[in-house]
């Protein structure tokens, strides 16, 4: 049995060790420092970024999903990103990104977002065979500026 929960301060150790390995995966610089400037974010309440953990039935940590709101100016609404979703790789096949994604998708609901949406990397083959059955593969391309700091 998997559940799905909002991240808690008792997850800190766990959750630690799944966004180091999300972090890797898409071999991403991340110091102990980031991590806990986004871990002070998911234990601020007052900040836009939120959490959630999925866990077995014995307690294992299996996956992360971070979220926050965006602002949608042409449709005059608010939507949800998707910041972060990564799954151990010893839990993949067993549906975690599925529920953390329906986690997502609930808090969505229940604040009328217009959209739920995210981004991954073209060759992430294993995760979009999963999104591609809970989303829409939209046709936008993403451009970034990177700036100094």
């Amino acid at each position: 049995m998997i559940s799905v929960r909002p991240i808690s301060a008792s997850d800190h150790e766990a959750w630690s060790v799944l966004y180091a390995g999300y972090a890797d995966f898409y071999q991403a610089v991340q110091t102990p420092g980031m991590r806990d400037t986004v871990w002070s974010w998911l234990m601020d309440s007052a900040h836009e970024v939120n959490g959630f953990i999925a866990v077995s039935d014995t307690g294992e940590s299996l996956g992360l999903a971070h979220y926050r709101p965006f602002s949608r100016p042409l449709s005059a609404s608010v939507g949800g990103f998707l910041d972060d979703l990564f799954v151990s790789p010893s839990a993949r096949g067993h549906d975690v990104g599925k529920l953390l994604i329906a986690a997502v998708v609930e808090v969505a609901k229940g604040r009328n977002w217009s959209v739920v949406r995210w981004l991954t990397a073209e060759n992430n083959y294993r995760a979009r065979s999963t999104y591609d059955k809970v989303a829409t593969h939209t046709k936008w391309t993403v451009y970034d500026i990177k700036l100094a700091g």
